[in-house]
């Protein structure tokens, strides 16, 4: 809450009018020396980022702070001209610890972290905030004004990003006094280091086109230098467990958005997961050749992208996932392997992921950092930028819209590919199909454990998952953008009926038994995991153990699908837009295709008719799911439980062939039907699907929370 305004009166009602936080107060000692004394560590042995609550939300545990075995880490305290960094080794005590603690926490019950506070110089003086605009693609900090005129609005926004200035500010292209420079952690192994250098520098080309000359460079740190002092953005290299985020965020002055100091953490085991993917799709028998299926060589091109994408985010900008459909055009989308299928039917890599920043990229950059000429006014500058933009279809949907499992922008995904996202879907599954057929020992490096094979086997197996989501985001999909009033962009469109039907019947071959089943001959190289090999998060789900649990697979694989389609926002639009527009599908017509795909058509073999009745109890389970949601709306739960009775009649009617095919769709029958009367319990806990291994965290994931960000001392 502030009073931008030269009026004393007004700043002070402003000041007057609403509530200060006081974090911590201690008492100044005067040393003999004359010197002020604070013993700051109260401070620093304090729950400040609310530990105690975080895990008990995530179901972690009930814990509280052990101040006898909490302390200051004076070997970590770092003072520096412009910042004080103050470090504390912090005890939680608790009981019932969850999973995820007792997995990382050498003693469950006792939760060692370590709690870091940065003091923090204000900068100088002179920088000139720019004004947000959601179509720019710029992280922003917003507050109130209470002091703006009647006609605009009181909450106002500017983007965050770095002091840049020319040296001769009306010049088309200039030097700048001080260029932005990143260093690089020399604990960065090569042939990593070497990648990352060179996909971080990538932004000196945008800051180029905006005008500004030798404006950005990356360096190796020097030895003298400390990541943590505030004069140097860095890029950092961390370890975890397993794998994780990397992330790219830095200290941004709250007063202005000034971005003080850029911090990358990038994780190391990200790029031995890329790599492990490659291996998946090439082989490990051209590793270390340098070819273009060199699973090493394709790694280290994606961690190229990934030093400049998180090095994005500190310089101010966020995720762009529509870039992908216009020709790979930024680096702040998540970009999936451009694997290609070449005329003699062979897996072609020379394109898997681009170089350099994209057109996306340079836009943004223009916008955050263009000079505004003498004799033009900045707010018809900065939207004379945008309009540009607008006009080559450089659209921009960001996290919002794309993370979530109703997300509706079937343009607007992770990890894809391609303007047509169900055309893309056909590609990767010739693509994944290609992998399956030829997965075997050569999947894996020469002495290594067979059994190893399905943490590879899970990624080819699952290849088409993320291009899938972003197919099914047409079923009920809608075209937008983050229009404002009188730029002329078009209204909010539902995606045409002949192209939602089109992809249902792309995303319905997913669920094909023969796209399902895992050949013979891999399956008798999964072997059960070795003595001193335990079981981890990547594996497949199973039910069979110690074997391996094809059936248990394809459940997984094909509840992929399923869940996607009946995700309830997306069938109470289907609902909807079909009210509205008739020659679009409604959410009976979905449900009853889905219906015909998985009952309708008999597999021939009884290999593949066993997994086509795992899919139909995948089916029923999430029908039986999105009946009984309470926060479904109403006429999604009648249209599920309408389908439900008509399977259920079908099932009933239906001549059996085999005993196993009674058995099964008598307890289909009288799994809905009891589910249908309510008159007991549905008896079953959950789905018939088993969960995937992880997808994400491969790549970023920003987060902002305000606990972590920064505030500034009134003096």
């Amino acid at each position: 809450f502030r009073a931008l305004t030269e009026s004393e009166p007004e700043r002070r009602a402003t000041r007057e009018s609403f509530a200060t936080s006081v974090i911590w107060a201690g008492p100044i000692r005067r040393a003999a020396t004359g010197e002020h004394l604070v013993d700051l560590t109260p401070f620093v042995v304090r729950d400040a980022h609310r530990s105690t609550g975080d895990l008990r939300r995530a179901g972690q545990g009930e814990f509280e702070l052990d101040k006898n075995r909490s302390v200051v880490d004076l070997d970590a305290c770092r003072v520096f001209a412009d910042n004080l960094e103050l470090e504390g080794i912090l005890t939680f005590k608790g009981k019932d610890p969850g999973r995820h603690v007792r997995e990382t926490a050498p003693s469950p019950d006792s939760v060692t972290l370590v709690q870091h506070h940065s003091l923090v110089r204000l900068p100088d003086p002179g920088y000139r905030p720019r004004r947000f605009d959601p179509r720019a693609g710029s992280f922003a900090i917003s507050f109130h004004d209470y002091a703006v005129a009647l006609d605009q609005p009181i909450e106002r926004r500017w983007i965050v990003r770095h002091r840049l200035e020319k040296t001769d500010p009306q010049a088309e292209s200039s030097p700048v006094v001080e260029p932005i420079v990143y260093y690089v952690d020399s604990a960065i192994p090569e042939p990593v280091r070497s990648a990352v250098l060179a996909g971080a520098g990538w932004w000196a080309e945008a800051f180029a086109a905006a005008g500004f000359e030798d404006a950005f460079r990356v360096e190796l740190l020097p030895a003298d230098a400390d990541l943590l002092d505030i004069r140097y953005n860095v890029i950092e290299w961390v370890h975890r467990s397993t794998r994780g985020w990397s992330y790219g965020g830095g200290v941004v002055d709250p007063r202005t958005g000034e971005m003080v100091k850029g911090h990358v953490r990038l994780g190391s085991l990200r790029v031995r997961q890329d790599r492990l993917l490659f291996e998946g799709l090439a082989g490990t028998e051209k590793t270390g050749s340098g070819d273009p299926d060199d699973p090493i060589e394709l790694a280290l091109a994606r961690i190229r992208q990934l030093a400049a994408h998180e090095i994005g985010h500190t310089l101010g900008l966020t995720h762009n996932f529509a870039a992908s459909t216009y020709g790979r055009a930024s680096v702040m989308d998540y970009p999936a392997p451009l694997v290609l299928v070449d005329g003699a039917g062979e897996l072609d890599f020379s394109r898997a992921y681009d170089t350099g920043v994209g057109a996306w990229d340079i836009h943004t950059i223009r916008y955050a950092h263009s000079e505004t000429p003498s004799g033009i006014e900045e707010d018809a500058f900065l939207a004379g930028i945008v309009r540009a933009g607008l006009d080559r279809g450089l659209l921009f949907i960001t996290d919002h819209d794309a993370r979530p499992p109703g997300a509706a922008h079937p343009l607007a995904n992770l990890w894809d590919n391609g303007a047509d996202p169900a055309a893309q879907l056909v590609e990767e599954m010739k693509v994944r199909r290609i992998a399956l057929d030829r997965f075997g020992e050569g999947n894996i490096a020469p002495d290594r454990p067979l059994a190893l094979l399905q943490e590879v086997l899970a990624t080819v197996y699952f290849h088409h998952r993320y291009q899938l989501e972003a197919a099914v985001k047409l079923i009920g999909g809608l075209d937008y953008n983050y229009g404002l009033r009188g730029d002329g962009q078009e209204p909010v469109r539902p995606i045409s009926g002949p192209r939602q039907r089109q992809a249902l019947d792309i995303v319905l071959e997913t669920l094909s038994p023969e796209e399902l089943d895992i050949s013979e001959a891999t399956l008798e190289l999964i072997l059960p995991r070795p003595f001193g090999y335990g079981s981890n998060r990547e594996l497949f789900g199973n039910r069979t153990a110690p074997a391996f649990d094809g059936l248990g697979a394809a459940a997984t694989a094909a509840d992929m699908t399923i869940r996607g389609l009946l995700q309830p926002e997306r069938a109470a639009r289907l609902v909807d837009l079909h009210r509205r527009d008739s020659t679009l599908p409604g959410f009976s017509e979905v449900a009853a295709a889905l219906t015909a795909k998985v009952f309708d058509t008999p597999a021939d073999e009884e290999r593949l008719v066993e997994i086509q009745r795992v899919v139909g109890d995948v089916l029923i389970d999430r029908l039986v799911t999105l009946a009984a949601d309470g926060s479904a709306a109403p006429e999604v739960r009648s249209r599920a439980e309408a389908e439900l009775a008509a399977i259920a009649a079908m099932l009933a009617k239906r001549p059996l062939v085999s005993p196993a095919a009674q058995s099964h769709e008598q307890y289909l029958v009288r799994t809905i039907s009891r589910f249908l009367e309510r008159t007991e319990k549905d008896g079953r806990d959950g789905v018939a699907a088993l969960p995937p291994p992880p997808g994400s965290p491969i790549g970023q994931g920003f987060v902002f929370d305000e606990r972590l960000g920064c505030s500034w001392a009134a003096p």
